[in-house]
């Protein structure tokens, strides 16, 4: 079973279990009361309440600040399936698992690989591992696209290809 590390849980805040939760995945939906994650392989947490406007998380079991900082810096995992069962996309929409590792082209130039998707406060950047031929020439080893269709043109995950715009540019900002 591959998982996938899709939120972090932080400090323990207050008296009751209440935890900060930092999410790291692209369907903060998925996190609802009664929904069930991996801590790793064999252990799993169950949400008793969450609260996504403050950032907050409680997990059924951990009712008092004393047992929930066990659980500090505990990663959140899920699996390729459940996410897939349980996340809705969109057309043009992909899971963040399927960008990472797509090579990225600009007019059939290779720019490098995506190695991952960060949101950096509310946009989406595709993180790239700048091919080594054009590292040899000087540029950056790593760069970031705005995940935005003014930057990426077409994506296909089957062919594990991206197609931007502008790229180029990026990275010789960078």
């Amino acid at each position: 079973m591959e998982l996938i590390h899709i939120a972090t849980i932080g400090k323990a805040v207050g008296l009751n279990g209440d935890m900060k939760f930092h999410i790291k995945c692209d369907f903060p939906e998925q996190f609802v009361k009664g929904a069930t994650f991996f801590i790793n392989k064999k252990e799993t947490l169950t949400i008793e309440s969450i609260n996504h406007e403050r950032a907050l998380i409680k997990f059924i079991g951990f009712c008092t600040s004393e047992s929930a900082k066990k659980l500090t810096n505990a990663k959140v995992f899920t699996t390729y399936e459940e996410t897939k069962k349980n996340c809705h996309l969109e057309d043009g929409q992909y899971f963040w698992f399927d960008i990472v590792g797509c090579k990225v082209f600009e007019n059939e130039k290779f720019l490098g690989t995506v190695i991952e998707v960060e949101r950096i406060a509310v946009s989406d950047y595709l993180s790239i591992k700048t091919d080594d031929v054009l590292v040899a020439d000087g540029f950056a080893k790593n760069f970031l696209i705005p995940y935005h269709e003014t930057f990426i043109k077409n994506v296909d995950v089957e062919k594990k290809r991206i197609e931007v715009s502008g790229g180029l540019d990026i990275l010789e900002a960078s």
